[in-house]
């Protein structure tokens, strides 16, 4: 391999280190970070500080430079890792459900930090999972076991480098697609922020949850869309790859129709955004989980203009304090549609709009395949990186 050589992931680092604190003061302040202050980017998003007393027990323990991987489902399938930098006073504690990765001196840490990075290494990882479903968890011996290709640190910068460099055009192209987004939400605002006129109850202007008696005499051998809450984005995409056949899913599951706004009834995806325009649907007809409100605009009402209306932070604000039922499973009420009030647009601005939202998703569209030519380009890079094949002499 040249400048390679293959070494087992244990020649380079400990895995798990165990790290003595004995002389430290117990009102040292440290970093704290649970699992959801790291991000499925590979970032550390919130940096907690506790004091060293508070968490010297029960946590996992790790120092600047050390990487963090998460080992449960589906935490790690979904690509939570980080390097553990700028702690306070070089040491952070967290869940115990990550894996500590320190590096020797032989490997500079972001070089191994790509190397987990990779979909190879979490697929693997994933097939070498222990326990029962939903608590299946990547086991140190998996980490132990692994081996990688390793060249001289003049090399590794190299790598580093021109990864980086492919990362920070994936991180340009998604904060585009990400100000699009923004971009609708403040064309909606410009347009209909602040009309005058009488308030209606949004009940009047959309059916909700409407019955399935309309399609009681279908065929219920024909196929449909299934949208399970995990197809539905908290950024209005669909999943559309999951069909059944009418008979399958009429009883127990949420019918909707072409045209129809979802919306996420149960804490904690109503918060985040969840919801969609059903579309594209097969044979015009849906099902899913009953876990979503369906709106059915009635004339007068354009789909994407209450899909964006639905969508407002100010809505789901609003949504979210009328909430019933135990913390965990609270739901938005079919009610609340009759208490939140608003002042319908003219179809024509509702139209215009929409009109405007095609021009964006549009331009989405065509962002959105840059991205996954700059992602695709990203792996082949990593690949060819850790089998050995770049600035290999």
């Amino acid at each position: 391999m040249g400048t390679y050589k293959k070494v087992k992931l244990t020649d380079i680092a400990d895995i798990n280190p165990k790290t003595s604190f004995e002389n430290l003061e117990p009102s040292t302040e440290v970093s704290f970070i649970p699992m959801q202050s790291v991000s499925e980017e590979g970032r550390i998003i919130d940096y907690q500080v506790k004091q060293f007393d508070e968490v010297k027990k029960g946590y996992t323990s790790f120092v600047e430079n050390d990487i963090l991987l998460a080992k449960i489902t589906p935490c790690m399938e979904n690509g939570k890792r980080a390097i553990a930098t700028n702690l306070k006073n070089g040491i952070g504690f967290g869940s115990t459900e990550f894996h500590v990765i320190r590096p020797k001196e032989s490997v500079i840490p972001k070089y191994l930090f790509y190397f987990i990075s990779q979909d190879r290494f979490r697929k693997l990882a994933e097939q070498n999972m222990t326990g029962s479903a939903g608590q299946k968890r990547v086991p140190a011996t998996f980490l132990k076991s692994i081996s990688l290709y390793i060249p001289p640190l003049d090399i590794q910068r190299k790598i580093i480098y021109i990864l980086d460099k492919a990362q920070e055009l994936i991180d340009k192209r998604k904060a585009q697609i990400e100000a699009l987004d923004q971009l609708t939400q403040s064309v909606f605002l410009e347009m209909f922020g602040n009309l005058k006129g009488e308030k209606v109850p949004l009940s009047e202007l959309c059916d909700v949850n409407p019955s399935k008696k309309e399609i009681e005499n279908i065929d219920k051998e024909l196929p449909v869309t299934f949208l399970p809450m995990a197809n539905v984005s908290e950024n209005g995409e669909l999943d559309l790859s999951e069909t059944r056949l009418i008979k399958e899913v009429f009883d127990g599951f949420t019918y909707f129709r072409e045209g129809d706004v979802l919306f996420a009834k149960i804490t904690p995806c109503m918060e985040n955004g969840k919801g969609a325009i059903a579309s594209n649907l097969i044979n015009n007809i849906g099902f899913g989980s009953t876990e979503f409100h369906v709106l059915r605009p009635k004339e007068n009402v354009n789909s994407t203009w209450l899909y964006y209306l639905t969508s407002l932070q100010s809505f789901r604000k609003q949504a979210e304090a009328n909430m019933t039922g135990s913390a965990g499973q609270k739901r938005v009420p079919k009610q609340f549609f009759s208490k939140y009030k608003v002042v319908l647009p003219p179809i024509e601005l509702q139209n215009q709009f929409a009109e405007i939202v095609h021009k964006i998703q549009s331009q989405k569209e065509i962002m959105k395949k840059s991205l996954e030519e700059l992602e695709n380009n990203f792996n082949s890079l990593m690949q060819r990186a850790f089998k050995g094949e770049m600035f290999n002499d």
